[in-house]
């Protein structure tokens, strides 16, 4: 042991204070109300990363083929976020969604997303372009669109304090401002200032959890490629869109294209980006830049651009395109019929989407991938819809990834 350690011990570690980890943490607790739980995360506080810089839709469900663990969990997480978030006296706006197609080969690819509606029992219609000017006078679509009533949004870092003030009142210790460093043992872990024993260890570290998961043995056909997201809001008081309108996407990657989204407090935006960058937190500038990891990253880039698996050659120089403004409200002034394009004038807070990587296929992971043995488990691909789908998430990885 080292002698500048303070020794802790408890029966389940969490890393990483996102939506992930403190789902799984109140889990954990509603299973067994005594547990001694301790969540680890290197930040001041809960979610500084993914968690509180998405968009803060709830998503319906529609995207995702039946086999998925997206599709088995989105449609309740649904449900479940937006109970919590009347329950807990949180902003929720109900504002619903339409995608609409441009030409009639998008209509089959909408076609197919209200198929996997239908089949996953998500709330969703097929509706003509007369009743889409009811629901969004505004939107644009060819012949047909995709109307879902249950899609809503929601503050989410509002969403993650109110878990914070839960899981501290049930007993749930955090330390903040405590990155995990290394693996001591199965069952131990160092952080800054700490070596923790646990029963069991659950990585949920996000943009870090491969690497986590590396130092027990997992993870070894996977790796981690961020993308940049940014929105870009309408700044004019006038609200010219009252519903979230979303492109028909590529059903062949796991970004959704630029769309409209509003949000809680009724401000629209436009976005994201799906830029791939540089470092895990490539925010903005050179902050928080890792030279390890720009190399690392850039060299599986460089791979997958001369390759163009999965076309991320295209992917690439398309989303770069984005960071040209004119063209970046160009793609999401096509699906309304009239909006001030230049009121589109302020960038909001970046995020980076975690986005898991198969170095074998050298294809992007579209579903949740969690891997582990009877010490520890680790959430490696937790994106969007993760943050609709974690509670239902959080109560299968409890019950069925959490070896006892």
């Amino acid at each position: 042991m080292q002698n500048n350690l303070q020794s802790l011990s408890c029966e389940c570690l969490v890393i990483g204070a996102g939506i992930i980890g403190l789902t799984i943490a109140r889990e954990l607790i509603a299973n067994k109300p005594d547990s001694h739980i301790i969540i680890i995360e290197k930040e001041p506080d809960v979610a500084y990363h993914s968690s509180g810089r998405n968009s803060g839709v709830l998503h319906a469900g529609f995207y995702y083929t039946a086999d998925s663990l997206k599709a088995k969990f989105t449609k309740d997480g649904n449900a479940f976020m937006r109970k919590y978030c009347y329950d807990n006296n949180l902003r929720i706006n109900e504002c619903k969604k339409v995608v609409v197609a441009l030409n009639e080969t998008e209509l089959e690819s909408l076609f197919e997303l209200e198929k996997r509606g239908k089949t996953n029992g998500v709330d969703t219609k097929l509706i003509d372009e007369k009743e889409l000017a009811e629901f969004e006078p505004n939107a644009v679509t060819y012949k047909h669109a995709l109307y879902s009533p249950t899609t809503a949004t929601v503050d989410p870092t509002e969403v993650c304090m109110c878990l914070k003030k839960e899981l501290q009142a049930k007993g749930i210790k955090f330390y903040f401002e405590e990155p995990y460093l290394k693996k001591l043992s199965a069952n131990t872990v160092q952080t800054k200032t700490l070596q923790i024993e646990a029963g069991k260890i659950i990585n949920a570290a996000g943009l870090y959890a491969d690497r986590i998961a590396k130092d027990f043995g997992f993870s070894q056909n996977y790796t981690i490629i961020p993308f940049k997201g940014i929105y870009l809001k309408y700044t004019n008081k006038d609200k010219p869109i009252r519903t979230n309108i979303y492109p028909v996407p590529n059903l062949k990657n796991p970004f959704l294209g630029v769309h409209y989204t509003i949000t809680v407090d009724g401000t629209i935006k436009i976005g994201p980006t799906s830029i791939p960058a540089f470092w895990r937190e490539n925010y903005k500038g050179g902050a928080n830049f890792k030279s390890g990891e720009l190399f690392n990253i850039l060299s599986w880039e460089a791979k997958l651009f001369l390759l163009n698996s999965f076309g991320f050659r295209g992917l690439a120089i398309d989303e770069v395109k984005k960071y040209n403004r004119t063209y970046f409200t160009g793609l999401a002034t096509k699906m309304v019929k009239e909006i001030d394009a230049k009121e589109f004038n302020e960038w909001s807070k970046p995020g980076i989407r975690a986005q898991l990587l198969n170095v074998k296929t050298n294809e992007l992971v579209m579903d949740f991938v969690v891997e582990g043995d009877k010490n520890s488990t680790h959430i490696l691909n937790a994106v969007s819809p993760a943050f609709t789908g974690s509670m239902p998430f959080a109560k299968w990885v409890v019950e069925e990834k959490i070896r006892t």
